[in-house]
């Protein structure tokens, strides 16, 4: 990464991690001002970048569509200033979920996000533990990194474990409790979960014949959004008679009463990154993100 014209720009709701990042690199930090007007329209000012590798930190959590327009906007002043260069970080990106057609009829929103970003003139796009990453793959350079390291190392660090085993709440997500449970030096088994594609009813069950018997459970997840999936996931797994069930996730979004729901079913603790800002998140991601373009 060439350092002397690079420049870190977010709005304040992410500046958190785009300060720090422009600290690790020794790059200059743009603040984006953002005004929210009664009607819930934003108008965004930012100083000229005319020249500059621009790279924009904007985690497009709830409310997703006015986060989303709100980083179109950044984009579109960079592109017009003659922004040599745009790279979006964007830790959580929204719509990932939306990848592919479920139902006839249905559109692929994650390629429209995708499609619009190109055309604003995104050259690059960085996410973190995408739902589905090969999903992420557009017509310009598209990575997604990953928080597992981070997590599991948080886990190691802070938790008091007996017998730790690693849980993946369902089978799309066995790559990352496997490299968890590599990291913390333990085993893994993964659940089985179905979902109902109309009505989105959730059953989970354990076709993996290790003994969880007394042992320490981590599930190891991308996303929490309603918690529906990992509620179900800890009632089985205390009727398997585990012992502490631990929760740890990229993505804590937390929807209506998840937070109750989950501490209502038992769980010891709930950890997430701050890809999204809640109680929870106690593990930093801007050391994911500098690492990446110290060594690009």
């Amino acid at each position: 990464m060439q350092k002397n014209n690079t420049v870190i720009i977010s709005d304040d709701r992410n500046s958190s991690i785009a300060k720090k990042i422009s600290l690790d690199l020794h790059v200059e930090y743009k603040n984006a001002q953002l005004r929210l007007f009664a009607d819930g329209e934003s108008k965004i000012r930012l100083e000229n970048v005319a020249g500059n590798n621009c790279i924009i930190i904007n985690s497009t959590y709830p409310p997703t569509d006015r986060h989303l327009m709100q980083l179109f906007m950044i984009i579109y002043k960079c592109k017009q200033d003659g922004a040599s260069d745009i790279c979006v970080v964007s830790p959580y990106l929204a719509y990932t979920r939306q990848d592919k057609v479920f139902v006839e009829g249905e559109i692929v929103t994650n390629n429209l996000v995708g499609e619009i970003l190109a055309t604003l003139g995104t050259t690059k796009l960085i996410t973190i533990d995408s739902h589905n990453p090969s999903a992420v793959n557009y017509s310009y350079e598209s990575i997604d990194l990953t928080a597992i390291p981070s997590l599991a190392n948080f886990a190691k660090k802070n938790f008091r474990l007996n017998d730790p085993i690693v849980i993946s709440p369902d089978e799309g997500g066995i790559q990352r409790a496997k490299r968890f449970a590599e990291i913390i030096n333990t085993n893994m088994l993964s659940l089985v979960k179905t979902r109902d594609r109309f009505t989105g009813d959730i059953s989970v069950s354990i076709n993996d014949q290790q003994s969880v018997n007394k042992r320490d459970a981590l599930i190891v997840d991308d996303m929490i959004s309603t918690g529906s999936s990992i509620v179900k996931a800890t009632e089985l797994l205390k009727k398997n008679n585990i012992a502490n069930v631990y929760v740890l996730c990229t993505h804590a979004l937390l929807l209506d009463d998840a937070k109750e729901k989950l501490l209502k079913a038992g769980i010891k603790e709930l950890i997430s990154t701050n890809s999204i800002p809640n109680e929870f998140a106690k593990v930093d991601l801007s050391g994911v993100i500098s690492d990446y373009f110290s060594s690009h």
